[in-house]
């Protein structure tokens, strides 16, 4: 640790004590050359959790974009702001749990936890949130997956 106040590089610890529910450790430092006292802190670098992009590119998991995509899937819909945000939590949860190891999720298994929860929650939520998120460009592939839903559904009742 450089002495702040000659620059050397030359310390002795004098005290530590830890901080915020063990989270940092606050070190006492005194300067072996001029004797100056001053404090540091250490901390746990926490890798960020990221979202890996279709094209490979990673950036930052965003938990406000996951709640602004279900908000608009279910926009209009008969589901409460307290189930949305349920919702939300749950999915971010799973994001998480399943990119645990890696510190990273990709956006495919990102959106299949989308649909799996909307599909569970609001059947029209779920379309609108597949049709972008599966980029539809014309009327058979919407078609074809309301028809997959169904099935699925039927099956899921027989």
């Amino acid at each position: 640790m450089r002495c702040p106040s000659c620059g050397s590089l030359d310390d002795k610890v004098i005290e530590s004590r830890s901080m915020v529910n063990g989270e940092s450790i606050r070190r006492r430092r005194e300067c072996n050359q001029c004797h100056y006292r001053f404090t540091s802190y250490e901390r746990i670098e926490e890798k960020p959790f990221m979202v890996v992009k279709k094209d490979g590119r990673r950036e930052p998991f965003d938990q406000e974009k996951v709640a602004r995509g279900i908000e608009r899937a279910l926009e209009k819909r008969p589901v409460s702001t307290t189930m949305t945000e349920q919702i939300v939590t749950e999915i971010v949860d799973e994001a998480y749990t399943q990119g645990k190891i890696s510190r990273e999720i990709p956006t495919s298994e990102l959106g299949e936890i989308v649909l799996k929860r909307l599909n569970d929650v609001d059947k029209v939520a779920y379309i609108r949130f597949a049709s972008v998120y599966k980029h539809f460009s014309n009327l058979e592939e919407f078609i074809t997956e309301v028809q997959q839903l169904e099935e699925t559904d039927s099956m899921k009742n027989s």
